[in-house]
């Protein structure tokens, strides 16, 4: 949840949709996402919307937040009703933040269970929650099973203390395997994710991360490449020389040995940075995010999207908890997409998918650009020849710049 809003229309203080994001709602998948914006401590890399227990009072508090994080499930039924949209139990409920966590087991709870109430939950639905290994107990992921949860992710991130220094992280590497074995015993599926690129991180550093993490027995890892973001601690730390700077070829080592070890742990690749057990393991969460389905975005600077309708709210939690006090909308802006953004999204998001994407719906520049593509070994030209572009191992590493030659300058 990135802390800079986009520009945008105004948003209507009601939430009421226009008919275009009811057009052929039944088709679409509907989740939710609710925002957690506490941390213990901020990270020097993250540029989230997040914030320490000390910054905030009143509705935004800590203590308030369950509260009025329902208010805005309350305010998002409504909304939704009141545009037209059909009634769509919920496939997909994901918690993240900040650290969902670090709100008591109960509060989740009590969020989770008003969102059932409004919508209902498919059978056999995902509801994640994001943790860090140091932020919940066995009693607490045993409540949140217990209330509905189905899967946690923790942020491991790295299993070598002077990387975890590095990043700001506050909990020991030890702390992990305990956390992991306490949500087995829930009942609760795992996933972790992890981090690499840290300034000082030696490939061996990396493979240590790597090979501790899969003798977890995780179902699910995410390995995302840090991205030093302006304005953060680590980026001015950078730029004053104290921790070496972010190196491409460096990335690329590491993303290698990653698909390697994951590879042959057992888990298979299904988006550039993701890798589950099995495809029913996959996050499908982030998978609706990718296919362009519906959800709503609970919480300060969360974002929505719903055919091709996306908001965000209100990025402080005191104006957040406020607007919803008064009744009306917490969402800042909001921006209707037309047939060519919508594309052009598609294709950033459907080319990093294990799934691939077709080539049919390709503009001219990308249906000429596939040639190229397969003589460069960006994606498996027997694939290719059937209709589907599903990137090679080189594509990955290169992923963006594959997008880049399938849409127009």
């Amino acid at each position: 949840m990135p802390s800079v809003l986009p520009l945008g229309d105004p948003a209507p203080s009601d939430g009421l949709l226009p008919a275009q994001a009811v057009e052929g709602a039944t088709g679409r998948a509907f989740g939710l996402y609710v925002h957690i914006p506490f941390c213990a401590v901020r990270c020097g890399y993250c540029d989230f919307n997040t914030y320490t227990a000390t910054e905030l009072g009143g509705g935004a508090s800590q203590d308030a937040y369950a509260t009025t994080a329902i208010a805005e499930v309350d305010f998002a039924a409504r909304a939704l009703q009141g545009s037209g949209l059909p009634e769509r139990p919920l496939g997909t409920v994901f918690f993240g933040g900040g650290t969902p966590t670090l709100l008591p087991a109960g509060d989740l709870a009590r969020i989770l269970a008003a969102a059932v109430a409004a919508w209902g939950l498919q059978p056999g639905a995902e509801v994640t929650t994001e943790a860090n290994p140091d932020s919940v107990t066995p009693e607490s992921l045993q409540l949140l099973a217990d209330a509905g949860f189905t899967r946690v992710s923790f942020g491991m991130q790295s299993a070598v203390p002077h990387v975890l220094k590095v990043l700001d992280r506050t909990h020991t590497p030890s702390r992990v395997p305990r956390a992991v074995q306490w949500a087995r015993d829930a009942g609760l599926a795992v996933s972790l994710d992890l981090i690499y690129g840290t300034p000082g991180e030696s490939l061996a550093d990396w493979r240590c991360s790597l090979e501790t993490a899969l003798s977890y027995g995780p179902d699910h890892i995410s390995a995302y490449a840090l991205i030093v973001e302006d304005g953060t601690k680590l980026a001015a730390r950078i730029r004053r020389g104290e921790v070496p700077g972010i190196d491409d070829d460096d990335h690329a080592a590491k993303y290698e040995l990653a698909d390697e070890l994951i590879t042959a742990a057992g888990l298979g690749w299904y988006e550039v940075s993701n890798w589950s057990r099995t495809p029913e393991q996959a996050c499908r969460h982030n998978l609706a995010y990718w296919r362009g389905d519906d959800w709503w975005g609970i919480g300060p600077g969360a974002h929505s999207h719903v055919g091709g309708v996306r908001w965000w709210n209100v990025k402080h939690p005191t104006a957040y908890a406020g607007r919803l006090g008064s009744g009306v909308s917490p969402a800042a802006g909001r921006e209707t997409l037309d047939a060519e953004t919508r594309n052009v999204e598609r294709v950033m998001l459907e080319a990093r998918l294990n799934s691939g994407l077709e080539t049919a719906g390709l503009g001219d520049t990308g249906r000429h650009a596939v040639a190229g593509l397969i003589a460069d070994g960006l994606v498996d030209p027997a694939v290719a020849f059937k209709g589907r572009l599903v990137l090679t191992l080189k594509g990955r590493l290169l992923a963006d710049a594959v997008v880049r030659r399938l849409l127009p300058d």
